[in-house]
């Protein structure tokens, strides 16, 4: 049995379908569904049991599990109630970490790439406690993942036990099938696709940084196919623990994300670009790039698509049909 908390998210539905699809049907999923039609994003899955986080860690004495791979969590990176985001993405955090540590039970968790903050201290997956303490996060929501990343640098300084395998992942900007519940915190593609459809103009930021034309801001775009691909090779390979980028290793522009989405329609392209808000200016990344070294030497080998085939398959057989979900 493997449990999967925030399995109705983004890229918790979608590795609970990759488990599905590798013929596992002993999937638990610990999340909230709310009121915005999340549960879609598990309609077409095959679940064990499905847990409200408020029920988990009673729900997991003398359980036996395969793994945890760990999710759940407060994303949004506007969030200001801070007591809410550190017990959910902190202190719950701790408790499965110490639940997979007691039981020797493998952990895979989703750290962020919030964590690096501005970038001024690049972008590289160091795991060292002098690597990790030089870090800014920008926000609630990367401060709360980044004292997490610390919490388990700290115990593997002091040399104490965790978990037989235990995995820290630094998500880059996944977009994919799945994302719709997110709101403003789901990829440009996603909230713009109707507008490029229908021909209306897509809005795209103006830059306000000398040398680097409007939309040209860059992020390191990653398929979520790709993010499972990784996370499937890990949970297959339980030798390899540690602090990983999950990214591309290839920065995009906004404008190339859009234009891809033109392209994958045959359409003509209409962007138009809008001022910045002040309020935002101060603390906007212009560029992002996973270093993924580290994911490669720990063996694994698989490809990563491209932004336009990504973008095309995005399209093709999800946005662009009748049924948007996995």
């Amino acid at each position: 049995m493997l449990l999967v908390t925030g399995g109705a998210g983004f890229i918790g539905s979608n590795v609970v379908a990759a488990l599905n699809d590798a013929g596992r049907a002993d999937v638990v999923v610990c999340d909230l569904l709310g009121h915005d039609g999340k549960w879609r994003n598990l309609a077409k899955r095959q679940l064990a049991d499905f847990v409200l986080p408020s029920e988990l860690m009673a729900w997991l004495q003398g359980r036996k599990l395969d793994a945890v791979i760990h999710l759940g969590a407060n994303s949004s990176t506007t969030a200001t109630d801070g007591d809410a985001v550190i017990e959910t993405n902190f202190r719950v955090s701790l408790r499965l970490l110490d639940w997979c540590t007691a039981h020797a039970t493998p952990f895979i968790y989703a750290s962020s790439a919030a964590t690096y903050g501005d970038g001024a201290h690049g972008f590289s997956d160091d795991p060292s406690l002098k690597a990790l303490k030089a870090l800014r996060p920008m926000n609630l929501y990367g401060w709360s993942k980044h004292l997490f990343d610390l919490a388990v640098a700290e115990r593997i300084a002091r040399g104490e036990k965790l978990p037989p395998q235990c995995v820290g992942l630094k998500f880059f900007n996944a977009f994919g099938p799945n994302e719709y519940h997110k709101g403003t915190m789901a990829s440009v593609l996603a909230r713009r696709f109707d507008d490029i459809k229908t021909g209306r103009a897509v809005q795209l930021f103006k830059s306000h940084r000398d040398g680097v034309a409007d939309g040209d801001q860059r992020r390191d775009f990653i398929y979520i196919d790709d993010v499972v691909r990784v996370m499937m090779w890990l949970f297959a390979t339980p030798s390899v623990s540690g602090l990983f980028n999950v990214g591309t290793g290839n920065a995009r522009s906004f404008k190339d994300l859009i234009l891809s989405a033109y392209a994958a329609l045959g359409t003509k392209p209409n962007i138009q670009y809008i001022e910045m808000p002040e309020a935002i200016r101060g603390s906007y990344q212009y560029f992002t790039q996973s270093q993924v070294d580290r994911l490669l030497a720990a063996g694994y080998n698989g490809d990563f698509a491209t932004l336009e085939d990504s973008v095309a398959h995005y399209v093709k057989n999800y946005l662009d049909g009748a049924d948007r979900f996995r």
